[in-house]
């Protein structure tokens, strides 16, 4: 069996019941598919503070842990490791929103997420964002 690897996201909701999407930079793995901001989570390190950690460098915004829910994962084997992905939901955070390493950010609403190519991982989380935000905004 290949190697495991924790990588955590991290779907920021915004008033309009929109979700965060990030562009990956040239030169990275899947450069140019969009994905959920986050990060892998290092060894002795919890899941919510690689959160924390990955949109302070990422997106340069300050989260608190008890504005991150968990809701749901995708479990992907790579063809040299296999990915266990947690997907954290955020509502609340400090700052404005900037990207930092990303070529583009977008808010888009969960139902338009399948309009933007993304890393095989992400697409099985698709789903349930938009169970949990609908079609319609959230108040």
């Amino acid at each position: 069996m290949s190697r495991l690897l924790l990588v955590v996201a991290c779907a920021l909701l915004d008033q309009d019941g929109r979700v965060l999407i990030a562009q990956r930079p040239e030169g990275k793995a899947l450069a140019g598919l969009w994905e959920f901001p986050g990060g892998k989570v290092e060894m002795g390190e919890a899941p919510e503070a690689t959160l924390i950690r990955e949109l302070q460098e990422e997106l340069g915004i300050t989260v608190k842990e008890p504005c991150l829910a968990p809701l749901t994962f995708a479990s992907f084997a790579y063809p040299y490791f296999h990915l266990l992905m947690p997907l954290y939901v955020c509502r609340r955070w400090e700052g404005v929103v900037i990207a930092r390493e990303h070529q583009a950010l977008k808010w888009v609403r969960p139902n338009e997420l399948r309009n933007f190519p993304m890393p095989p991982a992400d697409e099985p989380l698709i789903p349930a964002l938009i169970d949990l935000v609908g079609e319609r905004p959230f108040r």
